[in-house]
């Protein structure tokens, strides 16, 4: 398959078919949608989904904190600008409110009916004083802690698409762009995107320029031979096109998982191409013809590095077993696109082998490199229980501190800290109370008729009071904000009478309670009033705190709450996301479960034998269980952006071991002992598991610069894991093996007979 004049043919196929990729190139196109990171198959999402079509979606919204850059919010020249600026953005098409303190109006019940009367006026200065009273009961809301911005509140159009976002948020910068403010801080999911997207695309080919360099360098560093950089370059290249063609064809967009894709497909393809180009350069320099080296060496490795692929791919595929949309399509996506190098290095690297001219060289530096391995082998035998110990106590250290990491996600935690859109959402935390959605489901129970009967909402008053009091948040919206507002109406809009009234005032307001509270943009009671919503902003405390938060209330509603008049529930985007981080337990078990299994499977199909496949699981755990050793040295915590890297980083570790047991199987098929073989395997393996695990750590150890959380903590995950399953590969394996003599030689004599 491997001879001249086929590996001719293999490479025409593959140039033909990038000729293809080239005149008909897919169009890219780049998303991010948070949403995609919602756990499917989930009660809670199919209820949301219901809570979506009775109420809204509760982050169709974008924060605008506007600030006087030239004296006080009470400012008439700024205030009239501020006006001008939020009727401009209320007339853009796709806006469906804007709500802020200087259109926010409140009602007054008088002998005429009910009337609205603006909060703030500020076209005298005798009005501007006396609005400031009024507007001390804004702080956290409206108006910021400091007294220092007001608040856009711009609600835009329900389920807007990515596109529709972009040319909406455009729309709204334009309108500051011609006027002389602009904003504090900005927070909401239309901007979010559109810079999450501009920042993807920025470290997308950032990141594929730094991994080519990387790979020119580590290529010249290795064999100093200018045939020996660029046929790798070129094959890989080509694998690269042929990954995201396969992908974009199929109309998969680029998220902020992709930002990793080029490094992974570059670096897992050079370590299989570095392989090859070792031993063939060892076997042309020991004297084989060119042409019959090249054709030994892929038809000896195709297998150990098909199967190396093949883990490797599974490894990433196994992620589709998780419930996350987001690492369903990056696990199919990744691990598709890791098969289709192996297929390119197949089908392009033998050809362009054949094309140059290889000569021999001197084979001092290789016999050195032996002599280096020779001396570790012999350190290892003779200090094997030193070496047991070591791996067994840093294993149960690393076990420990495991198992003391908590859970804790953020919403936005792939950006980082010192980033403009989380110093923007600090802001607002800060001095708005957050901006992070919060929603609660409120329904009757079947004692009650409404959820404005008197006895229910004492039982709502008694929730908000309790999340009042767990939040630190005076910003509620609920049916009682609509029954406390009509209080305040009744009492000539006094904001001392904004708070849950007496029976008898109550009953006074009947005949207006069917108003909803539309006029403030927000709707908070469904279905002939029998459920409705409690809905706030908030900070982004994280999963772990948030949890802690949910089970308190869920604790007092049980204890303190009539069943029989209200049910209370969670729901809303925050609460999915932190189910999501919640469930990295059982997305991890699966993923690994599935990695295990395969692993154990081409270990019994190579082998025959369950002990050997267990015996090859246990220096592919080690890594894992030191990982998690690391993370609790380094502070990183569960969510699912680290614990699906476990999964991944088996799938590649792994591969130096099946090499490392290919090898051996090829030894032992001698009919030598166990012990030679070992030490045969080791002494071939060694360097190209060292090349390969140093070209991968490198590899990896680049997404550590990376601005996005999550491409951040797999370039330091798994490069680490790799390191470590680089010395559990050199150290430990050979140990585990040498008990199993009886079993090898037996095994040794079967496969002998074969052969022969």
């Amino acid at each position: 398959m491997f001879q001249k004049t086929n590996a001719y043919f293999l490479l025409i196929l593959a140039i033909l078919f990038t000729a293809v990729v080239l005149v008909f190139p897919p169009k890219p196109q780049f998303d991010y949608d948070f949403e995609q990171f919602f756990p499917q198959d989930n009660a809670d999402l199919e209820f949301y989904e219901l809570y979506k079509n009775k109420f809204e979606n509760d982050n169709d919204y974008l924060l605008i904190a506007l600030e006087n850059p030239k004296g006080g919010l009470l400012d008439k020249n700024f205030l009239d600008q501020a006006l001008l600026i939020q009727n401009e953005i209320n007339s853009i098409e796709g806006v469906d409110t804007v709500i802020s303190i200087l259109n926010f109006e409140k009602p007054i019940i008088g002998v005429f009916g009910m009337r609205w009367e603006k909060v703030f006026k500020w076209e005298t200065e005798n009005d501007r004083q006396k609005s400031k009273l009024e507007m001390e009961a804004f702080r956290s809301q409206l108006i910021s802690k400091d007294g220092k911005s007001l608040l856009f509140w711009i609600k835009n159009k329900q389920n807007i698409s990515k596109e529709e976002g972009d040319e909406l948020y455009l729309q709204i910068r334009s309108v500051f762009d011609k006027s002389d403010l602009s904003p504090r801080a900005v927070a909401g999911k239309i901007q979010a995107q559109g810079d999450f997207i501009q920042l993807m695309q920025k470290e997308f080919g950032l990141f594929f320029g730094l991994s080519i360099l990387l790979i020119l360098l580590m290529l010249f560093l290795i064999f100093r031979s200018f045939w020996a950089v660029w046929i790798p370059v070129v094959t890989l290249l080509i694998g690269v096109s042929w990954a995201f063609a396969f992908m974009l064809y199929f109309g998969k967009s680029l998220d902020v998982m992709s930002v990793m894709q080029p490094t992974i497909f570059l670096i897992v393809g050079l370590s299989a191409l570095v392989h090859f180009i070792t031993h063939l350069k060892t076997k042309i320099d020991l004297g084989f013809n060119q042409q019959n080296a090249i054709a030994e060496v892929f038809k000896d490795l195709f297998v150990p590095v098909g199967l190396t692929f093949l883990t490797t791919s599974l490894g990433f595929i196994s992620l589709y077993f998780t419930t996350i949309p987001a690492l369903k399509s990056f696990g199919i996506t990744t691990g598709t696109g890791v098969f289709i190098i192996f297929i390119v290095c197949i089908l392009v690297a033998p050809g362009l082998l054949h094309l140059v001219k290889i000569k021999g060289k001197n084979v001092t530096v290789q016999l050195k490199s032996e002599r280096a391995l020779r001396l570790l082998f012999s350190w290892i035998l003779k200090r094997r229980k030193t070496v047991l110990i070591t791996f067994l106590a840093i294993s149960i250290l690393s076990i420990w501190a495991g198992s003391t990491i908590h859970v804790n996600g953020f919403l936005l935690d792939n950006l980082p800290s010192n980033h403009p859109i989380q110093n923007d959402l600090d802001y607002f935390d800060e001095q708005f109370g957050g901006s992070n959605p919060l929603e609660l489901y409120l329904e009757v129970g079947e004692k009650a008729g409404s959820l404005l009967d008197y006895e229910v909402l004492q039982e709502i008053e008694k929730v908000e009071a309790k999340l009042q009091e767990l939040l630190d948040t005076a910003s509620l919206i609920s049916p009682l904000t609509l029954v406390k507002s009509l209080n305040q109406a009744q009492n000539q809009g006094s904001s001392k009478a904004f708070v849950f009234p007496s029976r008898g005032q109550f009953q006074r307001m009947n005949r207006f309670l069917d108003r909803d509270l539309g006029d403030f943009g927000i709707r908070v009671l469904a279905d002939n009033n029998k459920i409705g919503r409690i809905s706030s902003r908030i900070p982004d405390y994280g999963t772990l705190k948030m949890n802690a938060i949910r089970s308190q209330l869920n604790e007092f509603v049980k204890a303190e709450i009539d069943p029989k008049l209200l049910k209370v529930s969670w729901t809303g985007t925050a609460y999915l996301i932190d189910l999501g981080h919640q469930s990295v337990t059982s997305q991890m078990a699966k993923g690994l479960g599935f990695a295990f299994l395969i692993v154990g499977i081409i270990a019994g199909v190579l082998f025959r034998s369950w002990r050997i496949s267990f015996i090859l699981l246990i220096p592919n755990i080690i890594p894992l269980i030191w990982m998690l050793g690391l993370m609790y040295v380094l502070g990183v915590e569960f969510k699912l952006t680290t614990a699906i890297l476990f999964t991944v980083a088996f799938g590649i570790a792994v591969d130096d071991s099946i090499h490392f047991m290919t090898r051996l199987r090829f030894e032992l098929a001698k009919g030598i002992s166990l012990v030679y073989a070992i030490k045969r395997t080791f002494l071939e393996t060694g360097k190209a598991i060292i090349l390969t695990s140093v070209i991968l750590v490198s590899g990896f150890g680049l997404l550590i610069f990376s601005q996005f959380g999550v491409t951040h903590f797999t370039g330091l995950l798994i490069g680490a894991s790799l390191i470590f399953a680089l010395f559990a590969d050199l150290f430990l394996l050979p140990l585990l093996l040498l008990p199993m003599k009886q079993v090898w030689e037996e095994k040794s004599k079967r496969l002998k007979q074969k052969i022969t």
